[in-house]
């Protein structure tokens, strides 16, 4: 299923909302996205561009889930099979992605402004491809911000497979694809061995057609709804940012390689996907995939892992609560320190007994309040590396302190009961009525 068929399935079902007033890309869609939180929404008239513009499609598990046709719960059991079990993607000779080719100017496209000290334009969705001959393709999330008609400034992360590429070659050709269906935006934001292409992932998700680009040797989604292919070169640098990251934070602002783009194509009538920076859709499509990450590396510790979540009040990056079955009295703190391994990125974790609701912030207090003492429970991992995006770890180094908490009952208990009362239940709709 294709990023527009699912949004004619929301339309069927009524959970997009359409606006039909002139709308600017300039703070005004940005500002509704946000106001609608998690709601599917449908910008028909953009002032600035002749195309429609679409935002909060995946932003929720629920969401995605539906688009696979799973429940919540089966999406990591989906994720680390994907994961697991690459298979190549189909190649076509025609793709919807090509049918169009647009002039290089960049303002004609809805390329939103989302907040008012964003340093400019903003493409937030785009799952940039680059190909090395000695490693293969590389597919990941970078945001571009529009310096010219045909240029962006690129945020490349360093250390990242984009900047090895980049630095061995120095000039490459890229790919930035916008309007993709999950399976590509999650497997695009998997970390993966360098050399192994996330496309093969997406693929596993479910089946994907994949196209030659037009300017260079690269397979990119044949369903996407815009394709911007150009050059990025190393030694020409611009300022980036300043950009609201995950954390809703204002990131710094750096000097990043400067992406000239050569070719333009879309399909007919194409919907552009925004994604709004450190919102709900955000958070889910970062986070996700690391959770079937952490479920791998407590199971490699010999720990019955149940489920795991990325809490969207920890961003869905910094806080992890990890459910398990609790066999020996150290299992707590073994998953707090596998969990660590499974997302290196992550400042806190959680770690709880089997009858707790790891989707409610509720359940999960309720199990600090009752089953915790600090003395003996808690991990505190000094001058750790973290997450770049942690505004208050180290700005040069990133290190930071980490914790994690064990919120397990104790195997045996002495004088106490750490059961949670169940109570009677009825029909209460027969007593109302």
């Amino acid at each position: 299923m294709s990023f527009r068929d699912y949004i004619k399935k929301l339309e069927k079902k009524r959970n997009l909302i359409r606006i039909k007033k002139p709308v600017s890309k300039n703070l005004e869609a940005s500002a509704i996205i946000n106001e609608l939180k998690d709601k599917p929404v449908l910008f028909e008239n953009i002032k600035e561009s002749n195309f429609k513009v679409s935002a909060n499609i995946f932003a929720t598990k629920q969401l995605i889930a539906d688009y696979f046709g799973v429940s919540v719960q089966e999406l990591l059991e989906k994720m680390l099979y994907a994961i697991e079990n690459p298979s190549e993607p189909k190649l076509v000779k025609n793709a919807p992605c090509q049918e169009v080719e647009l002039p290089i100017d960049l303002d004609k496209l809805p390329i939103l402004f989302h907040c008012e000290k964003d340093g400019g334009n903003y493409i937030s969705s785009g799952v940039c491809i680059i190909t090395d001959k000695e490693y293969g393709q590389n597919v990941d999330f970078h945001r571009c911000m529009q310096i010219s008609k045909n240029k962006f400034s690129v945020r490349v992360v360093e250390g990242r497979h984009f900047d090895i590429f980049l630095k061995k070659n120095k000039d490459m050709p890229v790919a930035v694809c916008i309007g993709n269906s999950p399976n590509v935006l999650l497997a695009a934001a998997t970390s993966v061995n360098l050399g192994q292409n996330e496309l093969c992932i997406a693929n596993s998700l479910e089946e994907l057609n994949v196209v030659k680009a037009k300017t260079f040797d690269a397979l990119i989604p044949a369903d996407c709804e815009f394709v911007l292919e150009g050059i990025i070169r190393e030694n020409e640098r611009h300022t980036e940012g300043p950009f609201v990251d995950l954390t809703e934070t204002y990131d710094i602002v750096r000097d990043e390689p400067v992406l000239e783009i050569k070719k333009i194509t879309c399909r007919r009538d194409a919907i552009w996907q925004a994604l709004l920076p450190g919102g709900l859709e955000h958070k889910i499509l970062m986070g996700m995939p690391r959770e079937p990450t952490i479920f791998k590396k407590v199971k490699d510790a010999g720990i019955n892992c149940l489920d795991v979540s990325l809490t969207p009040g920890g961003c869905s990056w910094l806080h992890a609560v990890v459910k398990i079955n609790k066999k020996e009295e150290n299992d707590g703190k073994k998953t707090v320190y596998a969990a660590f391994e499974g997302h290196k990125s992550c400042k806190h974790v959680f770690v709880v007994d089997d009858d707790i609701d790891i989707y409610d912030p509720n359940c999960i207090e309720w199990a600090l309040a009752t089953r915790f003492q600090a003395d003996s429970d808690l991990i505190i991992l000094k001058n750790q590396k973290g997450s770049s995006l942690d505004p208050s770890a180290d700005p040069k180094t990133s290190l930071t302190t980490k914790c994690g908490f064990d919120l397990t009952k104790p195997l045996l208990v002495k004088g106490k009961n750490f059961e949670k009362a169940e109570y009677p239940k009825t029909n209460l709709k027969y007593f109302l009525d």
